[in-house]
């Protein structure tokens, strides 16, 4: 018989987090590579290469092969760029301007809630939205009440 034998495909996964800590926890000193930052952090690769040319800040080690090496700070602040964009629902433009406005020390170390942020607008439909529209245009009234008394 000459009929080939195939081998079974592999399918990566993506790690559970207590695996992620443990791998974050043991970086070594030549820093990760992207395929090794890119598990720890739940994301796939190209999605860091994406990030690194959105944010100015972000500047892994190259190697003279071109190969990236992420330092334990580049995995901190991608924690962070991950948090702003998947957690808090920010846009990249205001990503980097949340950046900016609070600076990138201050919000690495406030490894909780992000100062200043607002929580995502409830989807369409649900009972929040009426009351979120509600309060707005309490808000609304009150703004242009403080208008006309600014005028006269």
């Amino acid at each position: 018989m000459t009929a080939k034998t195939r081998r079974p495909s592999v399918r990566r996964r993506k790690p559970e987090p207590a695996k992620a800590v443990a791998a974050a926890a043991a970086i070594p000193e030549r820093g990760l590579k992207i395929g090794e930052a890119a598990r720890i952090l739940g994301v796939e690769t190209f999605v860091l290469r994406f990030w690194e040319t959105q944010f100015p800040f972000l500047k892994p080690k190259h190697t003279r092969t071109k190969h990236r090496f992420y330092q334990e700070r580049d995995i901190e602040v991608l924690r962070l760029i991950k948090r702003l964009l998947h957690d808090e629902g920010f846009t990249i433009a205001g990503a980097n301007k949340h950046i900016k406005e609070f600076g990138l020390e201050a919000l690495l170390a406030s490894k909780s809630k992000i100062p200043g942020t607002v929580p995502r607008v409830a989807p369409e439909g649900s009972a929040l939205e009426g009351s979120t529209r509600r309060v707005l245009s309490e808000v609304r009234k009150d703004l242009e009440t403080i208008h006309k008394l600014l005028e006269d």
